[in-house]
C-alpha cells in the first residue's frame, strides 16, 4: 500500500532526473573535465553497496604505482556540508570524522593519508584547487554515478548481489536514484557481497542486457581479522579471535545495508546474541553506547561488535564492555583484470 502511495512521486523524481540527464546530455549544463585521469565509483541505488572499501582498493593501487591520488567526496554526515574540508594532504590526516564525515574520514585513516582527500559539496571546484596545490595525477570521484558535472574516463558502477535493484522502482517508492536506463554509461560492473547472495549468475544476465558491452567483476566482502576499539590502528596480541567468537556479542552499526554486516558476521561464526542499526552516518552519543551495553547486559552478550566506518565515530566514547572493530578488505574473482582496467587507463582529459 506504501509503495502504491509514493508511486506518483517516483514517476515526478523520474521525470527530474530524465530532464537533467536530457540538460547534460544536449549541452544546457555545462560538465567540466578536471584536466587529469578522472574515475567514478558510484551506484544506482540508496543504501550501502560498498562504495568506501571498492574507493579505498582503487586509491592504494594507484598510490602504490606513485600516482598522486585525489578523492573527491561530499562528506555525508558531517557537521557543516557546505564548508571545504582538506581531510588529508597526500602525507598525514587533517580533519576528524565529525568536521569530514565518517567515510572520508575513514579513507584517510586507512590510506595513512597517503592521498589527497577533499570534502566539499563543489567537487568540480574542489578538484581544480587540488591540481594547483598538490599537483594531482589521477582523481576519484566518491559516490560520482549521478555527479554528472564531472566528465569521467572511467564510470563504476557498484551493484549490491544481496539488494541489486530492491523493488525496481525509483524513489521515495523504491530504492533506485535514477531510471536503470542509465547503466548504458556504466564503463565496468563492479558486483559487491557476491558471498551473501545466491543470485549472481541471474543478475550478471541482467546487467548484460542493459548494457552488452561493459564488463563485469565479480567481488566479495572478505574478512580480515579484528581490533580492540582501543587498540584500533595499532597491532595487538591480545585478541584471540576464536575467543571473541565463542563469547555472547551484540553488533550495531550505522550504515547503508546493516543486514549485510550482521549477515556477515553469521557466516563468520560469531555468537550473535542482539543486534542494534541506526541511520546511515548517525553521530554516536553517549546515550547510544549506553543502550546499546543495557541490550547487551539483558542478552547475557559479553562483547560489542561494529564496523571500522562507525570505529571512526567512537573514539570519544565510554565502552564499560569491550568492543572490537570488524575489519574487511575486497576481493575480485578476476583481480588482475580489474587492476589492469584501473592501471592502463588512458589519460583523455
Amino acid at each position: 500500500m506504501r509503495d502504491l502511495l509514493l508511486t506518483p512521486f517516483s514517476w515526478l523524481y523520474g521525470a527530474g532526473i530524465r530532464l537533467r540527464r536530457f540538460f547534460y546530455e544536449r549541452g544546457v549544463f555545462a560538465s567540466v573535465k578536471l584536466g587529469v585521469k578522472t574515475i567514478s565509483v558510484g551506484n544506482i541505488t540508496v543504501g550501502g553497496t560498498g562504495k568506501t572499501p571498492l574507493v579505498h582498493y582503487i586509491a592504494a593501487h594507484l598510490l602504490d604505482r606513485g600516482e598522486r591520488v585525489c578523492i573527491l567526496t561530499r562528506g555525508y554526515g558531517r557537521d557543516n556540508p557546505r564548508e571545504r574540508v582538506l581531510v588529508s594532504d597526500g602525507e598525514r590526516v587533517l580533519a576528524d570524522a565529525r568536521d569530514a564525515g565518517d567515510e572520508p574520514f575513514e579513507l584517510a585513516t586507512k590510506l595513512d593519508g597517503r592521498a589527497v582527500i577533499i570534502a566539499d559539496a563543489d567537487r568540480a571546484a574542489a578538484g581544480d584547487w587540488a591540481l594547483t596545490e598538490f599537483n594531482i595525477s589521477v582523481f576519484i570521484l566518491d559516490d560520482g554515478f549521478q555527479h554528472l558535472r564531472i566528465k569521467r574516463d572511467l564510470d563504476i558502477l557498484l551493484i549490491d548481489a544481496s539488494k541489486p535493484f530492491g523493488n525496481n522502482k525509483l524513489l521515495p517508492a523504491g530504492i533506485l536514484r535514477e531510471p536503470k536506463s542509465g547503466l548504458e554509461r556504466v564503463d565496468a560492473f563492479v558486483i559487491t557481497r557476491a558471498n551473501l547472495a545466491n543470485n549472481v549468475p541471474e543478475l550478471q544476465n541482467e546487467l548484460a542486457r542493459l548494457n552488452s558491452t561493459c564488463p563485469q567483476f565479480v567481488s566479495q566482502n572478505a574478512f580480515i581479522g579484528l581490533k580492540s576499539l582501543k587498540n584500533r590502528g595499532r597491532e595487538s596480541s591480545e585478541v584471540s579471535l576464536e575467543r571473541i567468537r565463542s563469547l555472547k556479542s551484540v553488533a550495531f552499526c550505522a550504515i547503508g545495508n546493516p543486514e549485510n554486516f550482521f549477515q556477515q558476521l553469521e557466516n563468520e561464526k560469531f555468537n550473535l546474541a542482539a543486534k542494534q542499526s541506526f541511520r546511515d552516518h548517525h553521530i554516536y552519543l553517549q546515550r547510544d553506547i549506553r543502550g546499546i551495553e543495557e541490550k547487551a547486559i539483558k542478552s547475557g552478550a559479553e562483547v560489542l561488535l561494529t564496523t571500522a566506518k562507525d570505529a571512526v565515530k567512537l573514539s570519544h566514547l565510554k565502552f564499560n564492555l569491550p568492543c572490537f572493530v570488524i575489519e574487511n578488505g575486497l576481493t575480485f574473482e578476476d583481480e588482475p583484470a580489474f587492476l589492469s582496467l584501473i592501471s592502463n587507463l588512458n589519460q583523455t582529459a
